[in-house]
């Protein structure tokens, strides 16, 4: 078993790589004053609720945290800063949940992404022992669909020897994502600190015991579960859609990663986007069908569980997180 354990370098790289978002960490800047403390035992593991007719679990991997230069890369960094602190977030780091959506629907349990594995980050990889403990069998699940092939999404696809996780479910990914990752020498084209990256998508793509079926836009993972095409962040990033009892919810992968910066400036881009002009495009047409529609939405690295609304206001948008409810 290989953990990743970043240098400095690394970190920094990570940073201007991966998604900025987050609560911050204990000790955070001196703005963050309301910041919460960590629990003396474990906190919560997975989080239920309906949509229609469908039950919904939403699954932690665990976390990571990484510095934020990454965050709004298109932007003053004078103004990403001042952003950060008057949210009560941190301006050194990044604090970033993992939250995977699980659905059931008759006979149908499709888990969409299947975290980091144990080859990521030490505080990751969570997924399958969050799993047992909200009692759900993993060989339960039909469908595995992966959002894009980031090492937080799909290296965990893999246990410690090299044996698929979900041996029985069908794996979908998009179409495009698929080929973008196996495209012809790929790891000789992109920077040498990129090349982990590459490989990983590589070698999670051509798992042995695996075959993917591959899926445009609108197209069907099981009835009610489809795909919508939302690149940017990757060349071919796909979002799922639930449409159960005339509700929908859209699990957003990395279309949105940023539970304030991405609704107050959706026109801010990460490091870690592939292409930034075609992530805020994206993002923009997320955030008015979402308002316009009243359809909730999940965000992967969102505060957990990362379930909520979007709430139009003027050139601008605010997430709502949705109500817990508790059984009557």
């Amino acid at each position: 078993m290989t953990v990743f354990k970043p240098s400095r370098r690394e970190m920094m790289k990570l940073a201007a790589m991966a998604p900025a978002f987050a609560l911050p960490a204990l000790g955070a800047a001196t703005g963050a004053r309301a910041q919460l403390g960590a629990p003396a035992g474990a906190n919560a593991t997975h989080f239920r609720f309906t949509l229609g007719e469908a039950r919904l679990t939403i699954l932690s991997d665990g976390y990571f945290s990484i510095p934020p230069t990454g965050l709004g890369v298109n932007a003053d960094p004078a103004e990403v800063s001042a952003f950060l602190e008057r949210h009560y977030l941190p301006t050194d780091e990044s604090y970033s949940h993992t939250n995977h959506l699980l659905i059931e629907t008759g006979e149908a349990v499709v888990l969409v992404d299947v975290g980091s594995g144990s080859r990521f980050m030490p505080t990751t990889g969570r997924l399958i022992a969050n799993m047992q403990a909200a009692g759900i069998d993993p060989a339960s699940v039909t469908h595995v669909v992966i959002t894009h092939a980031h090492p937080d999404h799909i290296w965990g696809i893999r246990d410690d020897f090299d044996e698929p996780l979900f041996p029985d479910a069908e794996y979908i990914i998009g179409a495009a994502e698929h080929a973008h990752w196996l495209q012809d020498d790929l790891v000789n084209k992109v920077a040498p600190e990129d090349q982990q990256f590459v490989l990983g998508a590589v070698n999670s793509l051509t798992l042995d015991g695996v075959e993917w079926r591959l899926l445009e836009d609108g197209d069907e993972v099981t009835p009610g579960v489809r795909m919508i095409a939302t690149p940017g962040h990757t060349p071919g990033h796909m979002s799922v859609m639930l449409d159960s009892g005339g509700k929908q919810v859209i699990a957003l992968g990395d279309a949105m990663s940023h539970a304030y910066t991405n609704f107050t400036h959706p026109e801010w881009f990460n490091g870690f986007d592939a292409d930034g002009e075609q992530t805020v495009a994206t993002r923009m047409r997320l955030l008015d069908m979402a308002a316009t529609d009243r359809i909730a939405i999940l965000g992967y690295h969102f505060p957990f569980p990362g379930v909520g609304h979007v709430l139009r206001e003027g050139d601008s948008w605010r997430f709502l997180p949705a109500l817990w409810q508790f059984e009557g």
